[in-house]
């Protein structure tokens, strides 16, 4: 019941938020400007209302706050993976915030520079470990599906970093078309409230619910054509919350499955950019790959159903990996 009220107080006060936020992102003049080498009917998208991300982020803070008085009970261990992973999602939000505010401000599709945004995120990857380190939460033996366990010491904090910047870089990817980051990262933390109840970790099935609830009420307003867009503020908020949950359950390798979209969008992007390097030829028609299925006929409707399959899939065998260990 507690897991179910999370999702429900996050969807509510993310889906009632939009009535307000969403007619003042207007009167700020907050529009969305579009690349030029994006798909060229993204520019009648051009003005829709951006840090949308705003909207969940109230909801999801507001019900894993909420869940702290489920909480009260539970080891402090729990509580502390709990609350750091808020505060690091919290962080990366107002990174997000920070550069969609410089875009807005200089009237362009360009806000903080790529090393501006990379030390930022490195740096709250950093905090983030100290915090689990100083608790006593943190373990270097890393869990790794279907295969086993294996302690790789020191050498544990910049795999976790390389992960936990590449998995907020991956979602920001994925947010490119109506509707597709939420939904997927819905379905995503579906999985994660499967796995929490398998393993136990109760603060994290909180979190997860949370996320699922506020992804749903956003989906309302992002979904095709959508009247505001997440912006970097709720990409990469997004992210951190997928990251908190990975290493709350102290399985952050488990994202190769849970976050199967993310990476097949990730991997979509390098082996574009590598090929033209190397080649001088693309493999996509464009990247991330949901621009190359736009490009082949696809309408963004079919792409979110299609990748929302493709993220289940993945969801189903985290939980399989879960129950293996």
């Amino acid at each position: 019941m507690q897991t179910a009220l999370c999702a429900f107080i996050a969807f509510v006060i993310t889906a009632l938020s939009g009535f307000w936020l969403i007619p003042y992102l207007k009167k700020l003049n907050f529009g969305q400007k579009i690349l030029e080498i994006g798909p060229s009917w993204h520019k009648d998208k051009e003005g829709t209302p951006a840090m949308g991300g705003i909207m969940f982020i109230i909801g999801i803070l507001a019900a894993s706050c909420a869940a702290f008085f489920f909480l009260a009970d539970a080891p402090e261990t729990e509580k502390i993976r709990y609350g750091s992973g808020l505060v690091m999602a919290l962080g990366y939000g107002v990174l997000g915030f920070i550069d969609d505010y410089t875009k807005i401000v200089r009237k362009q599709n360009e806000g903080l520079t790529a090393k501006q945004k990379f030390i930022g995120q490195v740096l709250l990857a950093v905090v983030f470990l100290i915090g689990l380190q100083l608790s006593g939460t943190l373990s270097t033996v890393l869990v790794i599906p279907f295969i086993g366990q294996i302690d790789i010491g020191l050498l544990y904090y910049p795999v976790a970093v390389f992960i936990i910047v590449g998995a907020s870089n991956a979602v920001n990817l994925t947010d490119g078309i109506d509707g597709l980051c939420s939904s997927v990262t819905f379905v995503c933390a579906c999985g994660f409230i499967v796995m929490a109840a398998l393993l136990e970790h109760t603060g994290i099935g909180y979190m997860a619910a949370a996320l699922a609830g506020g992804c749903a009420g956003y989906f309302l307003w992002n979904c095709h054509p959508a009247r505001v867009f997440m912006g970097d503020t709720g990409s990469l908020f997004l992210g951190g919350m997928v990251c908190a949950l990975a290493f709350g359950l102290n399985i952050p390798v488990i994202l190769i499955f849970a976050g199967i979209v993310y990476v097949i969008e990730t991997l979509s992007d390098i082996i574009q950019i590598g090929s033209y390097k190397l080649r001088k030829k693309r493999v996509f028609k464009m990247a991330p790959i949901h621009h190359h299925f736009e490009l082949s006929g696809w309408s963004e409707w079919k792409i979110v159903i299609v990748f929302c399959l493709v993220g289940l899939c993945g969801a189903v065998l985290s939980i399989l990996a879960v129950t293996a260990i």
